[in-house]
């Protein structure tokens, strides 16, 4: 295999093109395939070298995890990235985890920077082999997919603002091209033409026939005009925002001289393909039938904009999903299942009783529960002189007593020689900066009840996302791989491609049908 892909590899690419999909699902491209064309989809998967499934090392994936662990090579436990927000439970308040007070938004008021994610990314070692004469540059509709897929070093990291629908980005950045502020203040830009989106089927609604679940079959049809609630936010989900992806793409492609340099630019592209918020509940719709069809249209696109301005067997692409998908799940009535609920708040206080029962009424020992996390009030336990390991011990053997808790473990298991199999993927979730004291796993099927009218509840689902990824042009031969792959494998492969060091936290070896 190594022999048969040795001249195809011989050649650094000029560009690298990393297209990732946000809750892209694979089964999806499987059932809606009869409706693409030839050159999109169709085309990466016929011609590029296809892994069929990503597997990610940690539980509760979430955008900035997933998006921190592709283009670091490594998981949170080492980027830092655990998810997309951080909770302080002292201000009683939850922020997202890239909020950085120290740098203003351009395009936006965010106050956002790459300074919370640790270890080098792709774009970064490209940067440094290259002395910083590549051009590494990002686009995507949110912001922590924007920077994390940039990382430390890039040229710029551009995301869609969610209120006024310029294209924004942080002046951590130092570079904002001239047809960047030619494109927010012109009239190509997103304002002069969202009065006009209409979204309705690209094709006759019968045509959508994939999933036999559907009930309704009316076609629908929604706009975004600037003057509604949450207008942009809509956009955001529907096939639209790939739409704008890809004609800020082309800006880019078109003046930023990709390809012309001595050294190989990068290009990081987001798309969208999760459920519309309009329907959030339902899971089964036209609207993703629909979203998938037009998303293969861009891809088409795309490409073909490569193809013209750099050529495609210059051009190495990168395509993979971010290995979830975000549903609210709601039951008909009546229907029995497995399960039932799950209520942080009564947990949380019957453990503080438990514990003021061993220890004593002169602290709350338990400060609260975020994200399947519970922390304990550390500063009471060093006051009381106790030891932090044996009350996080006491106060995971009550909550092992809980229905629908499937597995306990503690931050002292995690941070030493008390961790398995089972308990790795805690290790791997979480990073010991920022872990809880105690973190639990619930069952499948089980709801998360937290007892707040303005809070979804939500069930736990723990299957995994089929999850594609495709290496695509530069000379690659197509080939179809079955065996399973991590997604820290990702970014030692692309490096290894570019010829440089991967990224820094990064322990994994290139793909064999990659390396030589």
């Amino acid at each position: 295999m190594v022999i048969t892909n040795l001249n195809a590899q011989q050649k650094t690419p000029k560009l690298v093109v990393c297209i990732t999909v946000d809750q892209l699902r694979g089964d999806y491209v499987e059932y809606f395939w009869n409706t693409f064309g030839e050159q999109g989809f169709k085309r990466l998967m016929k011609n590029g070298l296809v892994y069929s499934n990503v597997r990610f090392d940690f539980n509760n994936i979430e955008q900035a995890s997933a998006f921190a662990t592709i283009f670091t090579g490594s998981n949170p436990s080492m980027n830092a990235i655990t998810g997309d927000c951080v909770y302080d439970f002292d201000k009683e308040r939850e922020t997202p985890i890239l909020t950085d007070p120290d740098y203003l938004g351009n395009y936006t008021q965010d106050h956002f920077s790459p300074k919370k994610l640790m270890g080098s990314t792709i774009g970064d070692e490209l940067k440094i082999a290259s002395g910083g004469s590549c051009d590494v540059y990002s686009i995507a509709p949110d912001a922590q997919s924007a920077i994390l897929s940039a990382g430390h070093a890039a040229n710029g990291a551009f995301w869609m603002d969610d209120y006024n629908g310029k294209w924004a980005t942080t002046t951590y950045y130092k570079d904002v091209p001239w047809f960047v502020e030619k494109y927010n203040n012109g009239s190509e830009s997103l304002t002069t033409r969202q009065d006009k989106i209409v979204w309705t089927p690209s094709l006759p609604i019968n045509s959508y026939n994939a999933l036999p679940y559907i009930t309704n079959f009316s076609p629908f049809k929604y706009t975004f005009k600037q003057n509604t609630r949450d207008g942009i936010l809509n956009l955001k989900t529907s096939p639209y925002i790939n739409k704008e992806v890809n004609n800020f793409a082309l800006k880019f492609i078109e003046y930023a001289g990709f390809g012309t340099r001595k050294n190989p630019d990068l290009l990081c592209l987001t798309y969208y393909a999760g459920t519309f918020r309009g329907n959030k509940n339902s899971e089964y719709t036209h609207e993703i039938q629909d979203t998938y069809y037009q998303l293969d249209k861009d891809i088409e696109q795309l490409l073909g904009a490569i193809d013209k301005k750099v050529g495609l067997a210059n051009t190495m692409i990168v395509f993979c999903g971010s290995g979830y998908f975000r549903t609210e799940e709601e039951y008909p009535e009546k229907l029995q299942l497995g399960g039932g609920e799950f209520h942080p708040k009564r947990c949380i206080a019957l453990l503080n009783m438990y514990l003021m029962a061993i220890y004593g009424q002169q602290s709350n020992w338990v400060k609260g529960y975020y994200k399947n996390q519970i922390f304990l009030d550390r500063k009471a336990i060093e006051k009381a002189k106790l030891d932090l390991g044996s009350v996080q011990e006491k106060a995971a053997e009550f909550l092992r007593e809980f229905s629908g808790i499937q597995e306990v473990t503690t931050d002292n298991m995690l941070r030493t020689i008390g961790w398995n199999n089972r308990t790795n993927r805690f290790l791997e979730s979480t990073n010991i900066a920022t872990r809880g004291d105690i973190i639990i796993e619930l069952q499948p099927g089980w709801k998360i009840n937290f007892d707040n009218p303005k809070v979804k509840d939500n069930v736990v689902r723990n299957n995994a996302v089929l999850n594609p990824l495709i290496f695509f042009g530069n000379g690659i031969r197509a080939q179809r791989v079955f065996r399973e792959v991590n997604a820290t494998d990702i970014a030692p492969t692309v490096t290894h491609v570019l010829r440089i060091r991967p990224p820094n936290a990064s322990t994994r070896m290139p793909l064999q049908e990659l390396s030589f």
